[in-house]
């Protein structure tokens, strides 16, 4: 039996995408669940990750700590955390996708502010900038390229790991694939194939989508030189 063929017909009707619950309902879902989850990790590891870069002392034991937490099996954090006062549904999912986003943002944060050259922060110095006023005018503009890469690396594997929601009720497209295993492989195969099909394909265009921001923010120059660059960002635990 060929699912994929199944998966395609399955997208292919109109009704799967329209009807209450279906795609059009999930994939809504599934972009304001990665939308808060990234939102609240960039509130988190940006300014962390700035800050203690701007330091010079702090981030690798902080990046350590939240490299910890990559650890930890995301299923079983989203298990976790609807046993708190969160309770099941989009809370818990969005808290637990945000802790798992922090640790590239933070890391990439650090490290963009980190290799910029001494010599130029020296120049800003002896121009009269005070700290703050280095950070803001020159630390934090030669460092969107580090933070355009780690919201990539964080926000595809939001997209990618968001789908895990359906075990505890937190909606998102992970919903259809439940749905097709609980009608059995036979009967669901399509509707499952289909719901992995639209993960995959949304993870891949946010990766396009936000390899080209993260081009565009990148001074010419540089962009060679980048490419020749290993990631900051954490591996996926």
């Amino acid at each position: 039996m060929n699912y994929l063929h199944q998966g395609i017909l399955w997208l292919n009707d109109p009704l799967n995408w329209t009807n209450p619950g279906g795609l059009f309902d999930r994939l809504i879902e599934h972009l304001q669940i990665t939308f808060w989850a990234v939102l609240i990790a960039c509130a988190i590891g940006w300014p962390l990750g700035v800050w203690f870069g701007h330091r010079g002392r702090g981030g690798g034991p902080a990046i350590s700590i939240a490299n910890i937490t990559l650890a930890i099996p995301t299923l079983a954090l989203l298990t976790i955390l609807p046993l708190t006062p969160l309770g099941f549904g989009k809370p818990p999912v969005i808290v637990a996708l945000a802790v798992f986003a922090v640790p590239p943002l933070l890391a990439n944060a650090h490290t963009g502010v980190r290799s910029i050259d001494p010599e130029t922060l020296e120049a800003a110095k002896g121009m009269g900038l005070s700290g703050r006023q280095v950070l803001w005018r020159v630390e934090l503009p030669l460092s969107v390229p580090y933070l355009a890469a780690g919201l990539r690396t964080a926000t595809v594997q939001v997209v990618a790991t968001t789908a895990l929601a359906a075990f505890v009720n937190g909606g998102g497209l992970g919903e259809i694939i439940s749905a097709g295993f609980g009608l059995g492989i036979n009967v669901g195969g399509g509707e499952i194939v289909g719901g992995g099909i639209v993960v995959a394909f949304l993870a891949f265009a946010f990766e396009i989508g936000l390899a080209g921001v993260q081009r565009l923010v990148t001074p010419r120059p540089l962009r060679s030189a980048w490419r020749r660059k290993p990631s900051a960002a954490a591996p996926a635990g």
